[in-house]
């Protein structure tokens, strides 16, 4: 057998020959080439996937290099999907595989162009990009295949129209923010500090350059709190002289210190000044350079000379080369000293300076950017001394301020393993076979599988209606487009079309009391290709009706501005979620309402209703009335002291043997009516009883 042949033949016996054949033919979109990616381009080459086109915008940094297994250190800083194409195509020359390093929220990659795949795979680390992907395939009627790993943690899910909660279906949790107050003023735990130095500090040291003085004279012409506008200028022109100093060559020795003396001095004798912010509070402590700066370096992690990235890190590259040291690869992991964070501090404030000069307009932050990781582990430990709080390592800094979740490389070949499976099932339509599959840390249950639900009625993606539209956005107007969508000829009256408003995401375009835009082109609108207009009922009893802006086909005519689908697309009923229950049942009054006056003034009052007796039970036989065990225990007591004993009835039999004289006066107690029936008794022992059935 040949190679060719050999490299499939295990798949083709496990998957049989139609299913084989199947995939050979199979157009697939795999959207991210990171942990998870490279470990789903192996599977899918492996299985025999025929044309697969990668997309990814990231490029490869070192630290990537631990699990995604299809990049190399001589691939460091180039694109992850031309390399893991690259490297990934020589596992199955049958298959072919076209790389894209690009954005998946390109306008290019319309709806039009999601239609062309069979199935979609996503491989993505955030939130955004998945709802995008998610929406896409909701449009264009493609199965896809969601996932996600946390650590040990990992998630599958196979989504389709109309048959499975799409990823929408269940909002998402937030992610977490913190007060801006606590941020700037009191920071209480390291993120505090951590955030404070990465949005921040480095934006209004390395960012846009936000001229507030307009404000500041609009607030001062309104009349508001002179002395406060007064220290936000001051404020405001103190940060502009640092920001001027970083920026000129001529202030460059200096720049470092007066933005540290800025930020970590005066800023903070400025907050200590505010004596009713500490009275339940510990307050901070102003630092001061030269103080610091003559501190001896004995204390300091590190013995050769100030602290800068190539100190920290060994070589300069977050990690160590072959023949360093463990403890040299370990400083990344090293408590810094007050002493070593200032060297720091200058240390990677000089070189994000140098890089201004140099041409860049501004800098962000950039978790695989030394320079910038420098800058904000410095930072934020210098804050935190100031306030008393636990500094952190380079490495911790990192992990918290790049959002990092550890990441397994046996947890994402499980999740990749998984993602193939459930593709398979989606391919083969057995949408009954379907699972969501999710990795937990419970021993003896690692693999969670569920049944797949249905459509949640009230999500605002799967359950709206989609349509194509294609168009010159140049020339179509807003009103042309949203007439035709919802079926209104040119020459009938607008009083005829449902009440619907126009939006563009979140813009508002148009609504029943405001069209003013009907006569703007799309353009003009920023409602392009690849954008969606979504139609709302003002009524909210039809569902929204989403239209997917797609460029003219190329042989259309010239006099063509718009193609409406055919047919138009028909929204289908909304169904209305029950209104949610009281909080507080509603009380019944028991009370009768209050009389009401007739148009003559007169109150008409009904009798107050009596309150009905209890029937009487009638006894059959009050002679023969039994006991009831209610009888008052002292008169029980008092007739057993006569020598009376109380017999339940006519048939109970005393101990003993004796005879029964009836006598209705002998020996009868005092206490006895005289309506009552007596009898003597005289058991075996010769002794006499009275007894007595008594109503």
């Amino acid at each position: 057998m040949s190679t060719a042949k050999a490299r499939g033949a295990h798949a083709k016996a496990i998957l049989g020959e139609d299913l084989y054949q199947q995939l050979a033919n199979t157009n697939l979109l795999l959207v991210g080439a990171g942990g998870i990616g490279c470990e789903l381009l192996k599977n899918i080459v492996l299985t025999g996937f025929g044309k697969i086109t990668l997309l990814d915008l990231d490029t490869i940094d070192l630290s990537n290099l631990n699990r995604q297994f299809l990049f190399k250190k001589k691939d460091v800083k180039q694109s992850k999907a031309l390399i893991a194409a690259q490297t990934a195509g020589a596992f199955n020359p049958n298959v072919r595989i076209i790389p894209l390093h690009d954005n998946i929220k390109e306008p290019q990659y319309d709806v039009q162009w999601f239609k062309q795949f069979d199935i979609v795979l996503n491989a993505l680390d955030n939130l955004d990009a998945r709802r995008h992907v998610n929406k896409m395939c909701m449009a264009a009627h493609i199965p896809l295949v969601e996932s996600g790993t946390a650590g040990y943690l990992g998630q599958v899910q196979s989504i389709f129209k109309d048959t499975t909660e799409c990823f929408d279906c269940i909002p998402k949790p937030t992610p977490k923010t913190f007060p801006v107050c606590t941020i700037r003023s009191t920071p209480s735990q390291p993120i505090h500090c951590i955030v404070w130095s990465k949005s921040y500090l480095m934006g209004q040291l390395f960012g846009e350059d936000e001229d507030a003085s307009g404000e500041l004279d609009d607030a001062e012409k309104q009349g508001e709190n002179e002395q406060e506008i007064a220290t936000l200028r001051k404020e405001a022109q103190a940060f502009k002289a640092v920001r001027d100093a970083l920026r000129s060559k001529e202030g460059a020795a200096d720049a470092a210190k007066m933005a540290f003396q800025k930020v970590f001095n005066s800023d903070i004798k400025n907050l200590l000044s505010m004596a009713d912010m500490w009275k339940s509070r510990s307050p901070p402590t102003a630092l001061d350079y030269d103080t610091i700066m003559n501190e001896p370096q004995a204390s300091s992690s590190s013995d050769s000379g100030p602290v800068t990235s190539s100190t920290l890190n060994g070589n300069g590259q977050n990690g160590t080369s072959n023949g360093t040291s463990q403890a040299q690869g370990l400083k990344d992991q090293k408590k810094l000293t007050l002493k070593d964070n200032l060297e720091l501090f200058v240390s990677s404030t000089n070189r994000l300076a140098h890089r201004l000069r140099n041409g860049e307009e501004t800098i962000s932050f950039d978790k695989d950017d030394d320079d910038t990781l420098d800058f904000v582990t410095a930072s934020s430990n210098l804050r935190s001394y100031a306030y008393g709080i636990e500094e952190k390592t380079r490495w911790e800094v990192k992990e918290m301020a790049g959002n990092i979740i550890p990441a397994i490389a046996t947890t994402n070949a499980i999740i990749a393993g998984l993602i193939v499976l459930q593709a398979l099932h989606l391919l083969k339509k057995s949408y009954t076979q379907l699972r969501n599959v999710h990795i937990q840390l419970k021993p003896t249950v690692p693999l969670s599988a569920i049944r797949l639900s249905p459509p949640n009625p009230q999500c605002g993606v799967c359950r709206d209606t989609y349509a194509i539209l294609q168009c010159d956005p140049s020339r179509a107007t807003l009103g042309e487009v949203v007439k035709g969508i919802l079926g209104v000829k040119e020459d009938e009256d607008e009083g005829g079309m449902r009440e619907v408003s126009v939006y563009e995401d979140k813009r508002v375009l148009s609504d029943p009391d405001w069209e003013d835009n009907f006569e703007q082109t799309l353009e003009s609108l920023n409602v392009t290709r690849g954008k969606f207009l979504s139609i709302v009922d003002e009524d909210g009893d039809l569902s929204t009706i989403n239209v997917a802006i797609v460029p003219l086909p190329p042989n259309h005519s010239s006099e063509e501005v718009v193609i409406f689908p055919s047919p138009l697309p028909q929204p289908t009923r909304r169904i209305k979620p029950p209104p949610p229950p009281p909080e507080t049942p509603v009380r019944t009054a028991s009370k009768r309402p209050l009389p009401v006056e007739d148009l003559d003034g007169v109150i008409d009052l009904e009798p107050t209703p009596k309150k009905p007796r209890a029937a009487a039970v009638p006894q059959q036989n009050p002679l023969k009335r039994k006991y009831e065990p209610s009888a008052s225990p002292s008169k029980r007591r008092q007739l057993e002291d006569d020598g009376v004993v109380l017999m339940d009835g006519p048939d109970e039999v005393l101990d003993g043997d004796g005879d029964i004289v009836m006598d209705g006066a002998k020996g009868a107690p005092s206490n006895v009516g005289a309506t009552a029936a007596v009898a003597t008794a005289t058991n075996g022992d010769g002794q006499e009883y009275i007894l007595i059935d008594d109503d």
